[in-house]
């Protein structure tokens, strides 16, 4: 279980506000070592969080008995990352925080390419340079479903197979 992830951002404060709407939660600022930084927090009983951090803070390992680090760097544009995040909120509230933000929002299907889709997420571009699929309450289930071992030894069998 994931409960809570970090991400850049150039305006913390306002991604923070923008993720916590869709998660009907409270944003806070971040505490300890990472000025300007701030969480988006569901209030769930995961403890589901978002920390969201300014695009030129880093981390690197410390060294003895030092904790993690952080650095000033370089900021990066794009990122690999990305976090399925599941919401109380319908799709229409997720593409109106996307439009408000100005951040790319789009309904999309997972799967092969060319067939039905296993399941659909929202792609939520965080200031148009990271992702997070975010899934409503109708979407999860079909998520869910697929990933499962006994779904998946299937799938994989099959394709080893073909």
């Amino acid at each position: 279980m994931i409960h809570h992830v970090s991400i850049p951002a150039s305006q913390p404060e306002a991604v923070a506000e923008a993720l916590a709407e869709i998660m009907r939660g409270r944003v806070f600022p971040f505490p300890g070592p990472v000025p300007g930084g701030f969480m988006a927090v569901s209030g769930d009983e995961h403890g589901t969080m978002i920390e969201i951090y300014p695009e030129n803070i880093a981390f690197r390992p410390g060294t003895g008995d030092e904790e993690v680090v952080p650095m000033t760097a370089a900021p990066v544009r794009d990122h690999a990352f990305h976090v399925l995040l599941s919401v109380p909120v319908d799709q229409e509230t997720v593409m109106a925080v996307g439009r408000r933000m100005g951040w790319r929002t789009q309904l999309c299907g997972r799967g092969q390419p060319g067939q039905e889709p296993l399941f659909h997420v929202i792609e939520l571009w965080v200031e148009n340079r990271l992702m997070i699929e975010v899934a409503t309450p109708e979407m999860v289930p079909a998520y869910a479903r697929l990933i499962q071992f006994p779904v998946l030894e299937t799938f994989f069998s099959q394709q080893q197979a073909a």
